[in-house]
């Protein structure tokens, strides 16, 4: 038999070793792979932990009241803000909405709001106005002197790398006030000292408040006219407290020369009576802070009468204001 003729020899396995080797083939390949999941997770865990990535917090710590008058409530919502991360983060949007009884107040957006520090925190400041006379049109049932509660809700929008675009939810309640200005009336003048020249007299003034809390008087700016002439223009720093729904009464001095009001004078002291008005501003402490309030009185009659157990009295007399 020739060399070519020789049969050739090839070795196989057994069919069932065959399957076990196929098998520990795979089985080599999923446990790489099982080990390479591992490995990526485990130096996931490693690198978050590492360098801290998660989300921020944020809690309303304070609300002021900076500015309060009859036209509008000025609010300044304090936000502290954490950034738990290695880098800064962006306070894209701040979205802001005050609602009482589930009524809308006032609502608003404040765009590329700032940035938040690496590891840090930062007390953002949200400003809020209250415009009182878009809330009395949009409800008439809110009336002036009244508190009406609030609710406030603030949505912080931040851009965290790895978590993504956060919203962070805030909510707070409080009171408001509705401020209404109160009533003045000058009760009566008493003279202290009397002549054409120069007359010291003292204004006995009623100040009403129509508010649902209480005043605290810190000083009086003023000027009154009796008729056309001023009588007396300044400002008196006198503490007194009117409570709510209540009546206070202040002496003003004046200092004036009654030969300058020509016939407002003579007719005062025939009985006439003679018109006067007062203009001014009281500021006030209240439970929602300072305010300055204006107050008014123009119509008002004055004349001069003999003292009330001396004079007779008729309908008349009564709406009039004594001067003694």
């Amino acid at each position: 038999m020739s060399t070519s003729d020789k049969p050739e020899v090839v070795e196989r396995g057994t069919k069932d070793e065959k399957h076990k080797d196929d098998d520990k083939e795979e089985g080599e390949k999923g446990g790489f792979i099982e080990k390479v999941k591992d490995f990526i997770h485990d130096i996931g865990e490693k690198i978050e932990g590492a360098i801290g990535f998660g989300k921020p917090s944020a809690d309303v710590k304070a609300i002021h009241i900076p500015k309060i008058n009859l036209h509008q409530a000025d609010l300044v919502v304090d936000v502290l803000v954490k950034n738990p991360n290695p880098v800064p983060i962006p306070l894209i949007d701040i979205n802001y909405l005050v609602e009482s009884d589930g009524r809308k107040l006032v609502s608003g957006l404040i765009p590329d709001a700032g940035t938040i520090h690496a590891h840090g925190e930062e007390t953002v400041k949200v400003p809020v106005t209250l415009i009182y006379d878009d809330i009395k049109q949009t409800y008439d049932d809110i009336q002036p002197g009244s508190i009406i509660p609030y609710r406030l809700k603030v949505d912080l929008i931040v851009d965290v790398p790895i978590l993504g675009r956060l919203t962070l939810p805030l909510e707070k309640t409080g009171e408001i006030p509705i401020p209404y200005k109160p009533d003045i009336d000058l009760e009566k003048i008493h003279f202290d000292k009397f002549s054409f020249e120069e007359t010291v007299a003292t204004l006995h003034l009623k100040l009403e408040n129509k508010n649902d809390f209480d005043l605290g008087l810190n000083t009086l700016d003023y000027e009154v006219w009796l008729g056309d002439v001023s009588i007396g223009a300044a400002e008196l720093t006198k503490s007194a407290k009117i409570e709510k729904s209540g009546i206070s009464y202040i002496d003003i001095p004046v200092t004036f020369r009654p030969k300058d009001f020509g016939s407002a004078l003579w007719d005062m002291i025939r009985g006439k009576g003679t018109g006067y008005t007062m203009k001014g501003k009281i500021n006030v402490d209240t439970p929602f802070g300072k305010m300055d309030l204006p107050i008014s009185k123009e119509g008002g009659t004055t004349r001069l009468k003999k003292k009330k157990e001396d004079r007779d009295y008729d309908d008349d007399d009564d709406d009039d204001d004594e001067v003694c």
